[in-house]
């Protein structure tokens, strides 16, 4: 019973997080081939890697090892600058643009979620036109989603950030995050919501406040780490240290209060669109850290979590 937490959930990790040198090949194909082989991992989810034949090796990776794949679009949302609520017609058509790309690099990897976020909060005088912009590309993702669906359907989940300390997003508060979902629901099934307990406390909520708000639509969670205390820190905002990080919000007890409330949301007993509920771990080394040893350390802090459920 070690591990039972198997019995609920597949475990996963963020790829690019942990390993923000590894995005190109050939460091893409080494670091998920040796993830790929420590069976305390059942999903990774990583960032499209726009080069020929790199999707064909990562595909024969998982189905060799028995691993499953996430598709992450935020990165390549946020490193173009990128707004899915953007007012400026050509800008938003860029951005949703760029997630189709990733939905066609989903389907290729066998992966049956692709995760985004907003583009930036624009304050109370357009946030209403914003946000029904928002509701408009989601619906239409989920929708050409739909159109490239052979033997399943790819799901979008918007995964809320915070919106006012780092990455100021639209999406956003619960409440923000609760009502696209249902405007967007009301049109296509395929779409759903990431909560991130990296995320929580700089959106000043806990656990129980975010679920109580957004519980029905969630399809996927993240979970991990953030600081608050020290802008000088170079972990400081939404950076993902490793859990216990000097002067950070979260460690054993946050990460167990976190599970405690998906385990009463009912999350591990939702109808998702994957094969088990998935929780992903989001880490990132901050300075010379080393990956390797931030993930074994995440590991262990899982672990010791466990221990205490």
């Amino acid at each position: 019973m070690v591990e039972s937490w198997r019995q609920l959930m597949d475990l996963g990790l963020i790829h690019f997080m942990a390993y923000p040198d590894a995005t190109e090949p050939p460091l893409v194909q080494e670091t998920v081939r040796e993830l790929a082989q420590d069976d305390f991992w059942d999903v990774l989810e990583i960032k499209r890697v726009d080069v020929p034949g790199v999707h064909d090796e990562l595909r024969e990776i998982a189905e060799q090892s028995g691993i499953s794949y996430g598709m992450a679009a935020q990165p390549n949302l946020l490193g173009g600058q990128l707004n899915l609520n953007d007012p400026d017609d050509a800008g938003r058509k860029a951005a949703v643009d760029e997630v189709k790309k990733s939905i066609d690099a989903a389907y290729e990897l066998d992966a049956h979620i692709t995760a985004v976020l907003s583009g930036k909060d624009p304050g109370e005088a357009d946030r209403a036109h914003q946000l029904d912009l928002l509701v408009d590309s989601c619906v239409e993702l989920c929708k050409y989603s739909e159109s490239k669906a052979t033997d399943y359907v790819c799901w979008i989940s918007l995964e809320p950030f915070d919106y006012d300390i780092d990455k100021a997003c639209l999406i956003g508060p619960s409440d923000r995050a609760a009502e696209v979902a249902k405007r967007v629901r009301a049109q296509v099934d395929n779409f759903g919501l990431t909560p991130d307990l990296s995320h929580l406390p700089l959106l000043r909520e806990t656990p129980s406040d975010c679920l109580s708000q957004i519980s029905e639509y969630v399809i996927h969670t993240h979970c991990g780490n953030c600081l608050m205390a020290d802008k000088s820190d170079p972990a400081y905002g939404d950076q993902h240290p490793h859990f216990g990080y000097p002067g950070s919000e979260t460690d054993v007890p946050e990460l167990k209060e976190y599970v405690e409330s998906l385990i009463y949301a009912g999350y591990f007993q939702a109808d998702v669109p994957t094969a088990k509920p998935i929780l992903s771990i989001e880490v990132k080394p901050v300075g010379d850290e080393d990956p390797d040893l931030i993930v074994a350390q995440t590991k262990r802090t899982w672990r010791r979590m466990w221990a205490k459920l």
